[in-house]
């Protein structure tokens, strides 16, 4: 158990709610926050200015770290909030495996997180070899542990845990590998998401015997907020509370100045009204370069709590895609498996990640997939052969990802992809094709590996679409193949041996 002392609370709105000035607090609360000067206030106006930078369009794909103390029990996502919830199968994993909530809760998983076999910069190595153009750290999640050398949080990746800077660290090997280097924080949920552990069990033989995170001394990582619970009814996500408010900007524009990160991802969207602008106007101002271009990326959602203006900020879509090519940048995070690692899960395949990757850049996004690790920081089998698979696709077809445009439609085929969050498909055939361009190539890619001659009907010989004549067609990973264009369709003959197990890509020139 991890005792605290008045001289542990390092500052912020919770330490002064926990020592009992809570009229510091509110006027902390109500003070002006600090932005950077520049071009940006948190006005919506100001924000809509906004425009998403070169390398983040090019860059297609990111690896994101989704990781922290709650790999430790293997049981997957949310597991800080499940562990405090009767009848959930986290509950009675935590009961059996390290004790009873109000005797053993989430202060005790913290310590057993010691990320023993954690190589950062070899993980980064393998990440830029398979395709990947940025790398994304875990800020801090839900849990309220910062990964990072945090000024408002003791509970924090180098004072607790694997006592390392995390964030630091991975933003070190992401510039070696060449890669951009970004962040991700679920903080603003917290407040409300961790309700249960204030609770107590409404049964035998504790009944109402209080959960650990109900005991004042450990109220700067549980939170004090008893009158906010997050019920999945709208407006619950995020608190009311400018207390909260106050605190969540000091210590995620913490994280953004101590690391100057390219990018931040929030889980959910813009929170607290203007206080949430006012810190995507410090970030925007931190990153402008002198010739005004902002080199920061801030991806936010478009549905549920929070709010959410068409243009001020990169719109993300979880574990979904957009039914069309969207006129501006916008990102799908997805997973390879559970976004904690989870004994038993179930895994995408490459074949179905390189299909969504495919989709999604299409229709003018990016695509940022968490490669689960083990809590020690090691790949599990499942991430090490997709890896692996990544590596040997991206050698053969990045340059029809990489550095691309959208065409005038994304593609053809029979498999209809459900537009919107956690609507992802991978199952696609190999008359699904998706297009991409390059200057004046075009590229076709099927998301499925086909088995003979592949058929592009918009290519068809007097297509509205495309009127030009095809002058050329190459294999990505072997050269020139026959083709016919004929009233139907543009008929490609491929070998009988293809450049990778998954889709291929044709590089197309027109006469």
């Amino acid at each position: 158990m991890i005792e605290l002392s008045k001289r542990d609370v390092l500052g912020g709105s919770l330490a002064a709610l926990w020592a009992g000035s809570r009229g510091a607090a509110a006027a902390a609360a109500t003070a002006p926050v600090a932005i950077r000067p520049g071009r940006f206030d948190a006005s919506v106006a100001s924000l809509q200015a906004y425009r998403a930078p070169e390398w983040f369009r090019n860059a297609k794909f990111g690896i994101w770290a989704h990781w922290g103390p709650q790999a430790v029990p293997a049981q997957g996502d949310w597991y800080a909030r499940w562990m405090y919830v009767p009848g959930h199968p986290c509950y009675d994993h935590h009961v059996k495996t390290y004790g009873h909530p109000s005797e053993k809760g989430y202060k005790d998983i913290i310590p057993l997180w010691t990320a023993a076999r954690w190589d950062p910069d070899a993980l980064a190595a393998r990440y830029a070899a398979a395709g990947a153009r940025y790398l994304v750290s875990m800020g801090v999640h839900h849990d309220n542990f910062d990964l990072w050398r945090s000024r408002h949080q003791r509970w924090n990746a180098t004072r607790m845990g694997p006592k390392r800077d995390v964030v630091g660290e991975w933003q070190a090997a992401a510039k070696r590998h060449g890669m951009r280097f970004g962040v991700s924080e679920h903080l603003g949920a917290s407040y409300t998401w961790w309700y249960p552990n204030h609770l107590y069990d409404q049964f035998w033989p504790r009944l109402g015997v209080e959960y650990d995170g109900a005991d004042p001394r450990y109220a700067d990582l549980y939170h004090d907020n008893r009158t906010e619970p997050f019920t999945n009814k709208p407006g619950t996500w995020y608190t009311k509370n400018p207390a909260y408010h106050r605190h969540w900007f000091d210590r995620i524009s913490d994280l953004l100045d101590s690391y100057q990160p390219d990018f931040l991802y929030t889980d959910g969207g813009i929170p607290f009204g203007e206080v949430g602008r006012a810190l995507m106007a410090h970030f925007y101002n931190s990153r402008t370069g002198p010739s005004g271009q902002v080199e920061a990326v801030y991806a936010c959602k478009n549905q549920g709590s929070g709010d959410f203006f068409e243009g001020t900020a990169v719109q993300d879509v979880e574990r979904g895609v957009l039914k069309g090519i969207n006129p501006l940048p916008w990102q799908t995070d997805s997973s390879n498996g559970d976004w904690f690692h989870k004994t038993d899960d179930s895994w995408k395949s490459s074949a179905e990640v390189l299909a969504i990757l495919t989709d999604v850049v299409s229709k003018n996004g990016n695509l940022l997939l968490n490669i689960v690790l083990r809590a020690d920081g090691s790949l599990p089998p499942e991430s090490d052969r997709l890896l692996a698979d990544l590596e040997g696709w991206f050698q053969v077809n990045a340059e029809a990802i990489h550095d691309t445009r959208p065409w005038k439609i994304f593609g053809e085929g029979p498999t209809e992809a459900a537009g919107g969050a956690f609507g992802e498909n991978g199952r696609y055939t190999a008359r699904d094709i998706r297009f991409t361009t390059k200057g004046e190539r075009l590229f076709a890619l099927t998301l499925a590996p086909p088995a003979g001659p592949v058929a592009i009907t918009t290519l068809r010989r007097g297509s509205r679409v495309e009127p030009r004549r095809v002058g050329s067609v190459h294999l990505l990973g072997r050269g020139p193949v026959a083709f016919r264009q004929t009233a139907s369709a543009l008929v490609v003959d491929l070998p009988a041996s293809l450049p990778t197990p998954q889709g291929v890509a044709l590089d197309i020139r027109f006469a």
